[in-house]
């Protein structure tokens, strides 16, 4: 499997020492797509607009319980392919409310990595 190279700071494209679009593999890439679904809006793809979490709708701004948003991560995590088990950890939150975590997922190639978020 294989998908786009994003920035890890910009979450931009990168491109390849031929100038060409660099592309991830691998659990890498599997990663990737996890940390994607995690910070995509629901309604934000054009392409599939019920993928995302509900955000605007109900994290930002919102009173929500850490369970609740727990299981929302962990569900577009398991919804990624290559992906065999994903398990959302909560680190802390700040003054101004930012979230703080991680999922730990297991691959469908028998590898476990930690996404942040």
């Amino acid at each position: 499997m294989n998908t786009l190279l994003l920035d890890r700071t910009t979450w931009d494209l990168l491109p390849d020492a031929s100038g060409n679009m660099a592309v991830a593999s691998g659990s890498y890439a599997i990663c990737q797509n996890v940390s994607s679904a995690i910070r995509v809006f629901t309604g934000e793809c054009y392409y599939n607009t019920a993928t995302g979490l509900p955000y605007r709708q109900h994290i930002l701004a919102h009173t929500q319980a850490a369970p609740v948003f727990r299981m929302q991560a962990e569900q577009a995590a398991s919804a990624v392919a290559g992906v065999a088990a994903a398990r959302c950890v909560l680190t802390g939150i700040s003054a101004n409310r930012q979230l703080s975590g991680y999922v730990l997922v297991s691959t469908i190639l028998g590898d476990v990595q930690n996404v942040g978020f």
